[in-house]
């Protein structure tokens, strides 16, 4: 049975979204894209978002202007409003590799208010979702797992790019948001407000730099500069937001008393990983069977890290490291970690995702991990060994260097993100005047979702101002409570 080879060190977000029926009010009356109504869904989603869809067709070569055309799948969420603003909000997906139509469904209520007066855009941008998808050969998709041996991953990818139907070079953010801004104009718009979640902020600062003519508000949540490069901080970033959960046990009396040496549990796992890999038998989590499992180091590590990201998952790791450690049944972990990844690998476009990292951050990657930590470089040496074998494309000359735009902008950071920390806004707020940086308290990646900080974003994009935001609600934002059973956390 072949093995999906799956690099999950993912710019994504976990937590559902409650999600409700747009109208049918439609805005977009210069449209040069036939919309038809359609019903936006995801994978463990139940509940469908009423939604206008389209395709655009555009050159997979854009600079040459000839050759093979793809599509671009696209959705309108119209404004509730009869009277709707002019400037809509685009939202663009993280991953890189994820489909705007899918992954909007996590975030959805959190834009209602935008979405009241504003029509919300979703572009699965070009190798994503329903936009020419890059696809790798997946075999049997329950069998996903993380792969480290080299000859292994060469075979994988040159498998994948032979039974691809696309120029892979061509999949790179600077490409996709001229896709974007052609979206733009044939839906009729002017001026646009953009939201980026994760590697989505990447490709929001490349419009603005591209496109800054025609945007009149940006929000960065979970912040990649361009002037900073996915790789050499992985590993120091995991074990920082590491540490602040095992300091969340620490002063948590509860979980002091069930868990009081969590930190040498962690410990005492990741050495007998490296010692060698568990076997295990567990009922699979979603099938029902029984089935045989091996778990491994780098899955650990990668299960650890993805937990990491939100703070519904990352409650439960605490719990997960102890019943491993002291009782040695690593059962929930495996579990767990089945859950998770499955459900990521239905997401994610892997032909696409190495595109724009195999163009955009490997060439400008340094030898070592600037920190170990727990993760060591397990991230580096497998993505370079993905690089080898999978083509980059050409990028900008000034692509990496920090983009300057008085656009008003937000960003969110999440104090304990694993992946886009805090200082990650810091450094894009330098090169960015007209900027405010709100840092959510405990919370991981991604947090448009929490407390009041829809309001926030929506009070902003209203007034296309950072001046007189009153966030000082931010503050009482609480991370979930820590798990001391699985009967749940402690009330």
């Amino acid at each position: 049975m072949k093995k999906c080879f799956f690099l999950s060190i993912l710019f994504s977000v976990f937590s559902l979204a409650a999600c409700q029926a747009a109208t049918t009010a439609q805005s977009t009356k210069t449209s040069q894209v036939e919309l038809k109504a359609c019903q936006l869904s995801a994978p463990g989603f139940t509940r469908h978002v009423s939604a206008q869809c389209g395709k655009l067709e555009v050159y997979e070569d854009r600079l040459s202007g000839s050759g093979r055309k793809i599509s671009l799948h696209l959705a309108v969420i119209p404004a509730v409003s009869r009277s709707p603003e002019p400037d809509p909000l685009f939202f663009l997906a993280g991953g890189p590799g994820e489909a705007a139509t899918q992954s909007f469904m996590v975030i959805y209520s959190a834009l209602s208010r935008i979405n009241q007066k504003r029509d919300i855009i979703l572009v699965d941008q070009r190798g994503t979702g329903g936009s020419h998808f890059l696809g790798c050969p997946e075999g049997n998709q329950e069998d996903v797992e993380v792969e480290t041996d080299a000859v292994e991953i060469r075979q994988y990818l040159q498998q994948c790019l032979a039974e691809l139907d696309a120029d892979p070079r061509l999949y790179t953010t600077s490409i996709a948001m001229d896709d974007l801004d052609e979206v733009r104009q044939a839906l009729g718009y002017d001026q646009i407000n953009l939201y980026g979640a994760s590697y989505g902020t990447r490709a929001a600062l490349v419009y603005a730099r591209q496109h800054g003519d025609h945007l009149r508000t940006m929000i960065l949540d979970g912040v990649v500069p361009l002037d900073w490069t996915l790789g050499p901080a992985v590993a120091g970033d995991a074990q920082r937001a590491l540490n602040l959960l095992f300091k969340r046990c620490t002063g948590d009396a509860t979980c002091q008393a069930a868990f009081p040496n969590l930190e040498q549990d962690f410990e005492t796992v990741l050495q007998r990983l490296r010692e060698k890999p568990i076997s295990i038998t567990l009922i699979h989590p979603s099938r029902g069977d029984e089935i045989n499992y091996t778990l491994k180091l780098e899955t650990f590590i990668n299960t650890i890290h993805i937990f990491s990201y939100t703070q519904e998952t990352a409650a439960l790791l605490p719990l997960l490291i102890h019943q491993a450690a002291v009782q040695e049944d690593y059962r929930p972990l495996a579990a767990q970690s089945l859950i998770t990844t499955e459900s990521l690998a239905s997401l994610m476009s892997p032909g696409m995702r190495f595109s724009v990292l195999c163009s955009e951050d490997v060439p400008f990657m340094t030898d070592s991990p600037t920190s170990t930590g727990y993760f060591g470089d397990w991230f580096l040496v497998s993505l370079k060994q993905i690089c080898e074998t999978w083509p980059s494309g050409a990028i900008p000359a000034d692509f990496k260097q920090p983009v300057q735009s008085n656009t008003p902008t937000l960003l969110i950071s999440g104090e304990a993100d694993p992946v886009t920390p805090p200082q990650n806004g810091e450094q894009a707020a330098r090169t960015l005047p007209n900027s405010l940086h709100i840092v959510v308290p405990s919370q991981g990646h991604i947090n448009i979702f929490r407390g009041c900080i829809p309001k926030i974003a929506a009070t902003f994009v209203e007034s296309a101002s950072v001046s007189n935001l009153d966030t000082a609600c931010v503050q009482e934002i609480e991370p979930m409570p820590l798990f001391i059973n699985f009967n749940g956390p402690q009330p």
